[in-house]
């Protein structure tokens, strides 16, 4: 009887090794270990002692995932970084955008007429600025801690015109004037034209030749839809002379460049 307990146990291992045997040459199924591998993942709430490692290629396929490498990033953050990466190469020359949406801007050569203190905003002016127009435009400015109220009318100034107008404490501006500021913003200069620039013409970015290449301005929509100053904006600063730069290009009118008092290497807003 023993005997024959043992025969049949050696008959039945032998047909079970069989069995594993033909699934392991069976190409239907794949590899024995990714068989035994799905199947632990059936199993394992049932088995939890029991563990398998993936086969070697699907093991490879989960390192290639694309954002494995950003070990402290999560993924959201590691596809933002990606995508901006991507964009900044797919944009070719980064300088020449820049150059053209500047080219949108509506920069011009401005006067102010009178100046006086915001009655509902400590630290704001408001201005009346002749830029060339039927009639001066109404401007406030956050100057009240940086600039004496006498040391403004009759200046020459620098204005971005094609912003869309702001109601400031219920005065409405239409229009920016442009300065330069140390990082710290603590000192803060208008940005002038020379003196012999007229109230109205419009100023560029480049060589004296590019004057007559300038692109039509961009309606107010626009520059707000497209974020055109957002762009722009953090590629302004001053040289070592004090003069206004887009990068590389000089801030120009026709009687010469813009600049500031005395911030060197200072940011431009």
């Amino acid at each position: 009887m023993a005997t024959s307990t043992v025969a049949a146990n050696a008959i039945k291992g032998s047909s079970t090794m069989l069995s594993l045997s033909s699934l392991w040459r069976t190409r239907a199924y794949g590899s024995f270990s990714s068989l035994v591998t799905r199947s632990s993942l059936i199993t394992q709430s049932k088995f939890p002692i029991f563990s398998i490692s993936p086969s070697p290629s699907r093991e490879r396929r989960r390192i290639s995932y694309p954002f494995s490498s950003f070990c402290t990033a999560s993924t959201d953050e590691a596809v933002t970084e990606s995508v901006a990466t991507t964009s900044g190469d797919a944009s070719g020359n980064n300088e020449i955008n820049v150059k053209v949406a500047a080219g949108l801007l509506d920069i011009r050569v401005g006067r102010i007429l009178r100046a006086w203190k915001h009655e509902e905003a400590d630290s704001l002016y408001v201005e009346e600025v002749d830029i060339g127009e039927p009639e001066p435009r109404i401007i406030c400015s956050g100057l009240v801690k940086y600039i004496p109220l006498d040391h403004l009318e009759g200046k020459k100034v620098t204005v971005l015109s094609n912003l869309k107008p702001r109601n400031m404490r219920g005065v409405k501006s239409s229009g920016m004037l442009m300065a330069a500021s140390d990082a710290k913003h603590e000192n803060v200069e208008l940005l002038f034209p020379p003196e012999e620039a007229a109230p109205g013409e419009r100023i560029w970015f480049g060589s004296e030749d590019e004057k007559e290449n300038q692109p039509a301005p961009a309606t107010p929509n626009q520059i707000q839809k497209k974020k055109t100053w957002e762009s722009v904006q953090p590629h302004l600063k001053t040289d070592a002379s004090c003069i206004a730069m887009l990068g590389e290009h000089v801030m120009r009118t026709s009687a010469g460049a813009v600049a500031c008092k005395s911030l060197q290497n200072a940011n431009i807003s």
